[in-house]
């Protein structure tokens, strides 16, 4: 009878320990606990030198070089007066002052290019936000009436001006235009005629002329954009043309002060005009004809002009 009260009395105390097997993980999540708050109680109160040390020691070791610590709190301050001053009070206006200069230049070389032939009096010269403007105003017909074909000095004048525009840093736009009334067939609008004498324009300046093909383009605006209001003879005679335009290549904010810039030109020694910063309403633009007068001119265009550069002026058949 003892041995089986032995035998559950050793079970009964065996028992007592079962459910004390949570200690373990217990004791191992308590542990993980503990160096995870060690470490970060040493991040926090690390040595400087220490920490700098065993950065460059894992940079060696991984094959990089021992760059020392870079304060990038500190610089070098330079005395005003050692500053170099080159470009100190350099402003827009100058620049646009330069550009104006720049194109007053391509004008000057086509008025004497054109001077050679006797043929000075025949264009129109404007200079505006855009560039230089040349216009045809000879009063002879460079084109045929309703017709895209060269006739007349027009060749010559062409021949001329590319002669200028060829090797210069200009890109070139040719642009047609036409009066308000009707062409007739082969044309069927505005558009066609015009854009047809533009185009004309552009294959004899690029085939003959010598301009780079991807300088230049041509572009009909039909009667879209008129010099001058009305239907009158004179009206119409001014707005039948072809502007070739020399396009500035200066920046936009500088191209926006040329108008400024041609005032200042024109001004006498020692009166300035203060600079401005670019606004967004277009200023007039001034014309300049083939003698040197400056006008004012309508705001379509920028200028208006006395005759037509492919039509008799005053002539109220010829397109």
């Amino acid at each position: 009878m003892s041995t089986p009260r032995g035998r559950r009395q050793k079970h009964e105390e065996h028992e007592e320990h079962v459910d004390e097997r949570w200690m373990a993980s217990y004791m191992d999540m308590v542990t993980v606990l503990m160096c995870m708050f060690i470490v970060l109680f040493a991040m926090s109160t690390v040595d400087a030198n220490k920490f700098d040390q065993l950065r460059n020691s894992l940079a060696t070791g991984f094959g990089q070089k021992n760059v020392g610590k870079i304060d990038t709190a500190q610089g070098t301050v330079v005395p005003a007066d050692k500053v170099d001053s080159k470009d100190q009070g350099f402003t827009s206006l100058d620049l646009a002052l330069k550009e104006v200069k720049d194109l007053t230049d391509l004008e000057d070389k086509i008025n004497a290019s054109l001077a050679s032939k006797g043929l000075q009096n025949t264009v129109d010269y404007q200079i505006d936000q855009r560039g230089l403007t040349i216009r045809l105003v000879d009063s002879q017909t460079f084109f045929e009436s309703n017709s895209v074909a060269l006739v007349g000095v027009a060749p010559s004048v062409l021949d001329s001006i590319a002669a200028v525009l060829a090797p210069s840093k200009y890109s070139v736009s040719v642009e047609g235009h036409a009066d308000i009334r009707h062409p007739e067939p082969p044309y069927p609008t505005n558009w066609e005629l015009s854009s047809g004498r533009a185009v004309e324009v552009t294959r004899r300046m690029v085939e003959l002329g010598g301009i780079p093909g991807a300088r230049i383009s041509a572009v009909g605006y039909g009667d879209s954009r008129p010099l001058a209001p009305g239907d009158s003879p004179e009206a119409m005679a001014q707005n039948r043309r072809v502007d070739i335009v020399a396009i500035s290549d200066a920046p936009e904010a500088v191209r926006a002060l040329i108008p400024d810039a041609l005032v200042e030109s024109n001004k006498p020694p020692g009166e300035q005009v203060p600079e401005k910063s670019p606004s967004k309403t277009p200023e007039k633009p001034t014309t300049k004809e083939s003698g040197g007068h400056a006008a004012g001119t309508p705001p379509d265009q920028g200028a208006a002009h006395k005759t037509s550069p492919f039509a008799l002026p005053g002539a109220t058949a010829g397109r």
